[in-house]
């Protein structure tokens, strides 16, 4: 029974030297003197920021991408003990000492490093030579726009590593599915492979791009699953059970739970609440939510409203009105109706207040018990500062001439008689005797004379309206639109009939009642639709650059320069190997056609198992730089040279994989692959031998002079920089 102990315990392991030792090369490449330079470098700017939002717990949102890579950098800016107290205003700037630089360029870094490990067990999963995987793994190493971009507070080599793990996990995942199917590395591998994926689009929607490569992938292999008649029905019915859970649902929940966090994290009003709903602001703490916390949550006749105008563009705004009217006649000889002047204002103000009266009774306050409003009925809207109320007639409005005029009425005691009935619809209601509520209904209001829509144009009116933005009167036939839709803000129950009491009533802070929370579907589904729709400026930048410039390297970025010295760092790829992976793709295509054509003629030149391999890494790595990079030429977002490393991290694992099925099967004879092979080791050494010299350019670590600048410069690009010095 203790007959073990008469015998030492001896554990033995497997390790890869080769992979120990690009691991540490990978970690001393991109730590080395990371809190250098201790200034916000590019990017670092608007991170920082989010950064700091985070650590503060205020929302923010940002169109570039969900909360995950966010998240994971604010995760280095935690670990560090960052307060969030830092002015992120510009490029450039000192970080102060409470910033700890280290930690929050930490986790970039880590990515980067492990993502040169991890192309060469990528090489090696394709079932290529370890001398092939070695030279993928060395490329990754030395690429300076790579090393650059993970020294940072960046996302890029994040999303580089999550993808790189995708494919990673795949290939593990399949070569698993020949020998040892259903057991627990095979289990392993096919739900990382999920949450790699998920992770990636949850950096950066470019993410989604290898997530459709692998997903693409993983199809075609459960095609050929399917029709493998060794396997019985139940069984393939598990395989595709198990790829539909791990590569679809788990990517899913992930991805809700990325939101999910970052609703948590950030539960505080903030400065980019306005883009979102009323409902929304309402469920952070502060802000509105500070305003509207208890207020009526029934609309009633008599109630005091502020109506917001749901579309939100140009910007959020409130139906407003002031004592000024329309001109007689306008710049273009129009004339107008001289009413008083109904504008949307983006800003809080005592004008935005408006009384909804019921039109068969005179009274401007809550009855009691207050009388709801409900679907379908009519009312007007009485400006509460002016007591005139919602108008509009066959008067061209002032921007947009083919709509009609929205004014507040004044009797002239002319022939224009007051026509401000008004019916109410709830657009998001659950039956046609929903009751009208603050901050949850979204509403329209139908003119009842002319069946127009009371709508925000977008268009900004001249000096005379104080360039507030126009409201016109649309017709329903013209179709539904965000700008027809409106929600109550604020809120309070009307109490005083005199004028000069209501307006003190209208200074005064809403009442407290009742609270009312968003649930976590609701908020995700319109921050991701916002996320979607926000669009940032798109206005050119002078290191912006097009995907053409991209493959031939003819742009770079200036990330910094020191204040003091000549000392600099730029994205700059190494022309040796960027060259070079075009070359390698090229090659790839035009020998894949050629076996195809003399395979249609039934003439194999690979056999099988190689053929497949070569498929295989074609379709993974030729195809992950296709699916990162053809898709920019179909966006009309600002680009820039950091979109194409995803890209060309793909092209890089193929470059070796050319090489060596050149080595193999086009070189006949030993004296060929000799000379070849010597060949690949001066090409090898040129890109060591390029990458080592540009190395101040990817550290910023040592000033050079205008000669040395000039002795870099291959590009026509470059000659802005010299002239600077």
């Amino acid at each position: 029974m203790w007959g073990f102990l008469k015998r030492p315990v001896v554990v033995t392991a497997d390790i890869n030297l080769s992979l120990v030792a690009l691991t540490g090369m990978g970690l001393l490449s991109r730590l080395w003197r990371l809190t250098y330079p201790r200034a916000v470098v590019f990017d670092e700017v608007y991170y920082g920021q989010y950064i700091s939002f985070y650590m503060k717990q205020i929302f923010f949102l940002d169109d570039s991408g969900p909360p995950f890579g966010h998240m994971v950098l604010a995760l280095g800016g935690y670990l560090g003990g960052f307060d969030g107290n830092f002015l992120w205003n510009r490029i450039g700037a000192e970080y102060s000492s409470n910033v700890p630089v280290w930690s929050l360029r930490l986790l970039p870094a880590l990515a980067g490093a492990l993502s040169v490990p991890m192309a060469y067990q990528i090489v090696l999963e394709l079932h290529f030579s370890h001398c092939a995987a070695m030279g993928a793994a060395l490329l990754m190493l030395i690429e300076n726009a790579l090393i650059t971009q993970s020294r940072l507070m960046l996302l890029e080599s994040v999303l580089i590593f999550f993808n790189l793990l995708a494919v990673l996990s795949y290939l593990k995942f399949f070569n698993c599915q020949k020998h040892s199917p259903f057991s627990l590395s095979w289990w392993f591998w096919l739900t990382l492979t999920g949450v790699a994926c998920s992770c990636a689009v949850g950096i950066k929607y470019m993410g989604v791009f290898t997530y459709v490569l692998v997903l693409g992938v993983a199809a075609v292999h459960a095609w050929h699953l399917i029709g493998d008649q060794t396997l019985s029905n139940v069984c393939v019915f598990c395989h595709l059970l198990a790829r539909a859970v791990a590569l679809l649902v788990i990517p899913v929940v992930l991805y809700l739970l990325f939101f999910y966090v970052h609703l948590i994290l950030v539960f505080r009003s903030g400065p980019h609440d306005q883009i979102m709903s009323s409902a929304f602001q309402a469920s952070l703490e502060g802000g509105l939510a500070r305003i509207t916390q208890g207020q009526p949550l029934e609309v009633a006749f008599g109630s005091q409203v502020t109506l917001r105008n749901v579309f939100g563009k140009p910007v959020p705004c409130w139906l407003h009105s002031h004592q000024d009217t329309y001109p007689m006649i306008y710049e273009n000889g129009r004339g107008s109706s001289h009413q008083q002047q109904v504008t949307c204002y983006p800003f809080k103000d005592v004008n935005n207040w408006w009384i909804v009266k019921d039109p068969r009774r005179h009274q401007l306050v809550v009855s009691s018990p207050p009388r709801p409003v409900r679907h379908g009925d009519m009312v007007q809207l009485v400006h509460g500062m002016t007591t005139r109320s919602l108008n509009t007639h066959d008067v061209a409005a002032p921007l947009s001439p083919h709509s009609q005029e929205v004014s507040c009425y004044i009797d002239y005691n002319i022939s224009m008689p007051a026509q401000n009935l008004w019916r109410l619809e709830i657009v998001n209601r659950g039956s046609d005797t929903d009751v009208w509520k603050s901050i949850l209904s979204e509403v329209r209001f139908v003119h009842v004379n002319t069946s127009a829509v009371l709508k925000l144009s977008g268009a900004h009116l001249p000096d005379w309206g104080y360039r507030q933005l126009e409201i016109v009167g649309e017709k329903l036939s013209r179709g539904y639109h965000g700008s027809t839709v409106w929600n109550v803000e604020e809120h309070r129950y009307g109490a005083s009939q005199e004028q000069r009491e209501r307006e003190r009533e209208l200074h005064s802070p809403a009442q407290v009642d009742v609270t009312r929370n968003l649930s976590f579907m609701a908020r995700f589904s319109e921050l991701q639709w916002r996320m979607l729709a926000l669009r940032s400026d798109d206005s050119e930048h002078k290191y912006s650059s097009s995907p053409l410039e991209w493959v031939t390297l003819d742009t770079n970025i200036a990330y910094w320069l020191h204040p003091r010295t000549s000392a600099q760092i730029h994205l700059l790829g190494n022309i040796v190997i960027w060259v070079s992976g075009s070359l390698a793709l090229a090659i790839y295509a035009l020998l894949s056609l050629w076996y195809l054509l003399r395979r249609r003629r039934n003439v194999h030149d690979l056999p099988q198992d190689a053929w497949l391999r070569w498929v295989l890494a074609g379709a993974l790595c030729a195809g992950g730089w296709a699916v990162n990079y053809l898709p920019f030429f179909l966006m009309e977002k600002t680009l820039f040279l950091y979109h194409y490393l995803p890209a060309l991290t793909f092209q890089i694992l193929l470059l070796p994989v050319v090489l060596q099925h050149i080595s193999d099967h086009l070189c006949r004879s030993q004296l060929q692959r000799s000379v070849f092979s010597a060949l690949v080791v001066a090409w090898y050494s040129s890109a060591c031998h390029v990458s080592n010299t540009l190395r101040p350019l990817t550290y910023g670590d040592k000033s050079l002079s205008p000669h040395e600048l000039k002795a870099l410069r291959w590009k026509d690009s470059w000659d802005i920089l010299i002239r600077k010095h």
